[in-house]
C-alpha cells in the first residue's frame, strides 16, 4: 500500500473538518476508533495486491457505496427513532429513489 494507517488517519481527520462526524456519547475513543479503521482498510488494500488496477477501482468503489448506502440507512433510522423530520434535501432524495 503506498499509504500507511497513520497517514490514513490524518487524511481521515482533514475530512471530517468539513464534515464532522457525530460520535456522540459512543463508550470508544474517537482517535482509536479511526485508527482502527484505517487499519482495516489499509490490510484490504494490501489484499487487493495482486488485482488489476480496474478491479482495485471497482472493488473499492463497492466498498465506498456500500458505506455510504448503510450510513443513509442508519441516519434515517435515527431521525426517523427521534422524531425528526428528514431535511428538504434528504426528503427529495428519497422521493427521487422511490420513483425509480
Amino acid at each position: 500500500m503506498t499509504i500507511t494507517p497513520q497517514e490514513l488517519e490524518l487524511l481521515m481527520q482533514e475530512v471530517e473538518r468539513e464534515d464532522p462526524i457525530d460520535f456522540a456519547d459512543l463508550p470508544f475513543n474517537e482517535q482509536e476508533l479511526r485508527g482502527l479503521i484505517a487499519n482495516h482498510l489499509c490490510e484490504m488494500a494490501d489484499a487487493m495486491e495482486n488485482f488489476s488496477e480496474e478491479d482495485k477501482r471497482l472493488s473499492l468503489l463497492a466498498v465506498a457505496a456500500k458505506l455510504v448506502l448503510e450510513n443513509l440507512v442508519l441516519n434515517v433510522q435515527l431521525l426517523r427513532q427521534h422524531g425528526v423530520p428528514l431535511s428538504d434535501s434528504a426528503e427529495a432524495l428519497l422521493s427521487r429513489l422511490r420513483k425509480r
